[in-house]
């Protein structure tokens, strides 16, 4: 558990075969990473056994790390609808392991991670990478996935103090 006045945000980057997670303290302007990783299926398991092992690695982690609050990305348009509903149904598992657990959600949209994290609302991955490791004193670069995670993280972390305000879902 943490301290009363320490702030603890879980980032997920979700995708049906690697979603990033990224889990940060703040206390005051200091932001301490707690963990970061992926939630990976292979692609021999089917639609719905990916989906059960999201949502039992979501209630893994949200029991084991106790975020006081979740931030994800906000729903992007994608050419192929098929990708589109699969990511739906991914995002699904998250947002119902949230509200199970009364955790509010906050949605960013993917330009202002970019500009909350790397200044620049048309980052590169490698850029986005780059930016996490320098904010966090990592010692090297995060995964793509578990990047972006604590970047939304990070974004959330930002704009706590009412400056610019999320969507609450």
């Amino acid at each position: 558990m943490t301290p009363a006045d320490t702030l603890r945000v879980m980032g997920i980057d979700t995708s049906l075969r690697s979603s990033g997670i990224g889990i940060l303290d703040a206390v005051g302007s200091q932001m301490v990473p707690v963990y970061y990783g992926t939630i990976r299926n292979p692609p021999v398991r089917s639609l719905t056994q990916c989906l059960v092992f999201i949502q039992n690695e979501i209630e893994r982690l949200i029991t084991e790390h106790a975020p006081t609050a979740v931030a994800i990305e906000g729903i992007f348009y994608a050419k192929n609808v098929k990708t589109m509903l699969i990511l739906a149904h991914a995002r699904g598992v998250v947002l119902a392991q949230c509200a199970r657990h009364a955790i509010p959600v906050y949605e960013y949209e993917p330009r202002k991670v970019k500009m909350a994290v790397a200044g620049y609302g048309s980052a590169q991955k490698e850029q986005i990478q780059h930016m996490v490791k320098v904010l966090l004193h990592l010692e090297s670069e995060p995964q793509n996935d578990a990047a972006d995670a604590l970047a939304l993280a990070i974004t959330h972390l930002h704009n706590r103090t009412g400056v610019a305000q999320p969507t609450l879902l």
